[in-house]
């Protein structure tokens, strides 16, 4: 049975803007090689409609990781909300994986936006990486050096090991470089530069393909696979990118390109969900303000009836049953 915290205030916000993050990475097109409402990419086992039953599975998971952040829970119990959600995404697919890579990073970044919001400080991405290292960095770091020394689990993994590539844990032990110093400063830039959404996020997921070891692609097509993703990218980026009048179909161009090889780059999905989903929690620091004020002024109100309630909080908590 699974089991359900109660959610900080900020909790549900945190999560409402992880789930719709996840929607704009799958309605994205032209995305080269990758599930859209356009078609299913080099895939034959998943459509857009795959991940939506994922997305709702996966609804609550992120509010509970905010909460686990808030708490300050050791990396062993996010990964254990990590693992049921997981569970629950793959019972709502039928087996399928299509949200595994968010799952463990972006789950990772709504804990350290809930320790964030909790210890009172502004959201901003410099900020969430700080708090993300120094309230988990070091058991990231145990965890991916112990995933180099053991027998490889998963696809990613091996191919990691086998191409010598870094892994989505050594990612996140080294505080997400990819995401915080290529694909969100793209993202960003594209943006001020007057492009619309559509096509400042595609700028940043060719900038992200361009230089991420995406274990997706080694899996797929082994390292030369993997080494065209990146040429490609760097090729489209090179040609002036979304600058270009013709960037659609030069895009899309690729796309056939990477479905005829069956290239799959969803490792630079996630990256680019990432990004998305800290672009939109930068936009609602307002209304985290506001939701942390109410929070302070109910928490005011309890010690005014009952001071030993607040002290108490955190175990209740703790012993309350998690659900989704």
């Amino acid at each position: 049975m699974s089991r359900c915290f109660s959610s900080p205030p900020h909790g549900p916000l945190i999560a409402r803007c992880a789930v719709r993050a996840l929607y704009a990475e799958v309605a994205l097109e032209p995305k080269p090689g990758l599930v859209s409402f356009r078609d299913n990419g080099s895939h034959t086992d998943m459509t857009a409609s795959t991940f939506f039953k994922s997305l709702f599975a996966l609804r609550h998971y992120f509010g509970h990781m905010a909460s686990a952040g808030a708490m300050g829970q050791s990396l062993e119990f996010l990964q254990a909300l990590g693992l049921g959600a997981e569970e629950r995404m793959l019972t709502a697919t039928g087996g399928i994986n299509t949200h595994r890579g968010a799952v463990f990073a972006l789950g990772l970044l709504c804990a350290a936006a809930g320790r964030l919001v909790a210890q009172g400080q502004p959201f901003n991405s410099d900020y969430l990486r700080q708090t993300l290292q120094s309230q988990w960095g070091q058991a990231l770091r145990w965890r991916a050096d112990a995933a180099a020394r053991a027998e490889p689990l998963s696809n990613g993994q091996r191919a990691a090991r086998s191409h010598g590539l870094r892994s989505a844990g050594e990612e996140a032990a080294l505080g997400f470089p990819t995401l915080f110093e290529v694909t969100l400063p793209a993202l960003q830039q594209a943006l001020q530069q007057g492009h619309a959404q559509r096509a400042a996020r595609v700028q940043a997921f060719f900038a992200t393909m361009a230089v991420l070891d995406d274990t997706n692609t080694a899996h797929r097509g082994g390292l030369v696979g993997a080494e065209f993703v990146k040429a490609s990218a760097r090729g489209f980026l090179a040609a002036s990118g979304v600058n270009q009048l013709d960037w659609v179909p030069q895009a899309r161009a690729i796309h056939a390109e990477f479905v005829a090889r069956r290239l799959s780059p969803g490792g630079s999905a996630d990256v680019l969900a990432c990004a998305c989903w800290v672009q939109e929690m930068q936009q609602q620091t307002p209304a985290l303000l506001a939701v942390k004020a109410g929070a302070a002024s109910n928490r005011q109100a309890r010690r005014d009836v009952h001071p030993a309630a607040a002290h108490s909080a955190p175990f209740a908590l703790l012993a309350s049953a998690w659900t989704a």
